[in-house]
């Protein structure tokens, strides 16, 4: 234990009220260590009998406890002619600038926030028993009116007192600024690091997609040669198993784009510019069309929806949820599917609607989870990615997504965009 602050107190004694038994033992072992005499309790009322019964050189007190708060017991000290001269030092987090004029107050001599460094605590504490003589002398009956938002206050501390109180509080808010700005530069080396990781991560996901997509479409090519050139040498069976090659390396290639649209998702950057989403939706679906031209399917979108969003991640966002219509409606022959939108309490909120498989809405929770699908491959084919981006764009744009369902009746999607 460090001895640099040497304090005497001949026959005194710092008495202390702190409810924390943690932090009261923390007291405790510092003033036991540097051969301080010393009386600790756990409530303002037992210490303000202590100090009447026998008087202390100095007073330590947390502000909030049971019976008898911080203020209360130091203004009670103050006020009594015994124990008027006793220094006292109040822990407190600060955390309200009225904690300064409750301080004033009640009288105090010194703020000390917490968590204090030991080392300050005793420095405080020589500071304030040296200065007794001092005090005493300029000790008078004095008070002072002021004005804190809009509220009067009645001010009885002396001017040596405001002073210590006032510099105490310099002080705290000096240290505090010096953490803020430690913290500020770490988080500038960090945003950074977080920077350059983004970056790297950018190349790798580059360089993965392109070292696994060209074995991917080499398998693709030599499984289409097999059947366009060999398919009078292969039986059913070999057949059977070249499609099923083919439609496995389609899935992978698919997964591959999906995660990369994923990651990309979070660290486009993003341009808002106003656009007519209708338009933007009918060029989707019939994109989507193209894969299946001879399938039939009624498709309703409200005319002249203008947001203000990035164009093309709201076309990654109708890529995933027209496209979800689009797949799952497939097995109901008469498939409906809308796009449109409505108010609720001056918030406009799009859909996407489809009269499909749908979904039980128990699952719902897990929908926007990336790799968590509620069907089947052998139902409806895919990767349990595209959900994830959609509600990462979507909340990009300082919006939400949620969606009902029901088996067999169809899903709707609802999204919000920042007005």
């Amino acid at each position: 234990m460090s001895t640099s602050y040497s304090i005497s107190l001949n026959e005194g004694y710092i008495l202390a009220a702190e409810d924390s038994k943690v932090q009261a033992k923390k007291l405790k072992f510092l003033l036991d260590g540097n051969n301080i005499n010393n009386v600790i309790f756990d409530n303002g009322e037992d210490a303000l009998n202590a100090a009447i019964m026998k008087k202390p050189v100095l007073i330590i007190s947390d502000i909030i406890m049971p019976k008898m708060d911080g203020y209360t017991l130091c203004s009670r000290v103050k006020t009594n002619p015994e124990l008027k001269d006793v220094p006292v030092i109040l822990l407190t987090s600060l955390s309200d600038p009225m904690d300064i004029i409750k301080g004033l107050q009640a009288g105090a001599d010194n703020f000390i926030t917490k968590p204090y460094e030991d080392q300050y605590l005793l420095s405080r504490i020589k500071y304030l028993l040296a200065n007794r003589d001092i005090r005493r002398a300029g000790m008078g009956d004095m008070s002072m009116e002021v004005v804190f938002q809009n509220e009067k206050f009645l001010i009885n501390s002396d001017k040596k007192q405001i002073l210590d109180l006032l510099l105490s509080v310099y002080e705290a808010a000096i240290h505090r600024n010096e953490q803020l700005i430690m913290a500020q530069r770490q988080l500038q080396v960090l945003n950074e690091s977080l920077q350059t990781a983004n970056q790297e991560l950018d190349a790798f996901a580059h360089t993965v997609s392109h070292d696994l997509r060209s074995p991917l479409n080499g398998v693709m090519g030599f499984a289409n040669i097999l059947l366009d050139d060999y398919d009078e040498f292969l039986d059913d069976y070999g057949k059977e198993c070249l499609k099923f090659m083919m439609q496995s390396v389609s899935n992978m290639a698919q997964l591959i784009e999906d995660l990369l649209q994923f990651s990309r998702s979070g660290r486009t950057e993003i341009n808002p510019d106003l656009f007519n989403i209708s338009l933007l939706a009918e060029k989707v679906l019939a994109e989507i069309k193209m894969r299946e031209p001879d399938r039939k399917v009624q498709v309703i979108i409200e005319p002249d929806i203008n947001i203000h969003a990035d164009n093309g991640l709201m076309r990654v966002v109708l890529n995933n949820l027209l496209g979800n219509a689009w797949k799952y409606s497939q097995k109901n022959p008469q498939a409906v599917i809308k796009f449109g939108s409505y108010d609720a309490n001056g918030q406009t909120v799009y859909f996407v609607e489809d009269n499909g498989a749908g979904f039980d809405m128990e699952k719902a929770s897990k929908l926007f989870s990336p790799f968590i699908r509620l069907h089947s491959n052998e139902e409806f084919n895919g990767t349990g990615v595209g959900l994830s981006t959609v509600k990462r764009i979507v909340e990009r744009h300082g919006g939400s997504i949620w969606a009902e369902s029901e088996p067999g009746h169809g899903a709707r999607f609802m999204f919000t965009l920042k007005n």
